[in-house]
């Protein structure tokens, strides 16, 4: 008898310990995922851009698309970059990295 009430104890904290595990596991990949879901064709200025990211096609996203982020937060859907031509400048445009600003004061005149 004493078997039965260990083997029936043992087989309950197992059972508890996967529904534990399964229902975390479960939680975590509700997650909605962040995407676009239609791009538009408006020029974003390059001024108001920090970064950007390639969304591609697979997975919870389902359209290729660029998301270019602006200097107050909000994210952007423009199409693809090899899509659109506006939007490959711009992504080079921040790869580039900012312009060193040329020094204000007297021009040097060269003898």
């Amino acid at each position: 008898m004493m078997f039965s009430n260990a083997l029936t104890l043992w087989t309950g904290a197992v059972l508890i310990l996967s529904i534990s595990l399964w229902s975390c596991t479960t939680a975590q990949n509700d997650g909605a995922a962040d995407c676009c879901l239609t791009t538009s064709n408006r020029r974003i200025p390059q001024r108001v851009v920090t970064s950007f990211t390639i969304q591609t096609g697979d997975g919870a996203c389902r359209i290729p698309a660029t998301i270019f982020v602006t200097k107050k937060g909000f994210k952007l859907c423009a199409p693809f970059p090899s899509d659109n031509n506006w939007a490959s400048k711009l992504i080079e445009y921040i790869l580039a990295g900012p312009v060193p600003k040329k020094p204000k004061g007297k021009k040097h005149r060269q003898q």
